[in-house]
């Protein structure tokens, strides 16, 4: 939950980043903008995944629940398994670095260089990996 925290924090760093820039220098540095908003976004993303998984590991394994899990928590805090655990990591990698290269490519002066192609490869040979795992088997809700 800290390491949250200090994600949170660090998305509106880097948020104030991006509205300083655009105060200062009007439209005209719309690429640091963008740039500080898709890190932003980045960072965001990353401390709910951490969040999530605090939740999951400490309640899922850690805590014993008491029947069954309250229904005002999203079902992807709900992790039976292991297994499911690691589906859920794998699928927030996949998003993690969609984000991290659209950021990139609104940073990048050399967008079109071939080491670019490196990151989507990347991408879809992780998200082949998970078509291969295959669903964790299902929940009884």
């Amino acid at each position: 939950m800290l390491g949250a925290l200090l994600m949170f924090g660090l998305a509106g760093v880097k948020l104030l980043h991006g509205a300083e820039a655009l105060w200062m220098s009007g439209f005209g540095q719309a690429g640091e903008v963008s740039a500080a908003v898709m890190g932003a976004t980045d960072a965001f993303l990353f401390g709910v995944v951490l969040i999530i998984f605090a939740y999951a590991i400490a309640f899922g394994f850690v805590f014993q629940r008491g029947g069954k899990a309250p229904e005002n928590i999203p079902g992807l805090m709900h992790v039976e398994s292991v297994s499911e655990l690691k589906h859920i990591l794998v699928e927030v990698i996949i998003v993690y670095l969609v984000v991290d290269f659209a950021t990139d490519l609104a940073v990048g002066s050399n967008a079109l260089a071939w080491q670019t192609l490196i990151k989507p490869i990347s991408i879809v040979l992780i998200a082949a990996a998970l078509c291969l795992m295959g669903q964790p088997p299902a929940r009884n809700r």
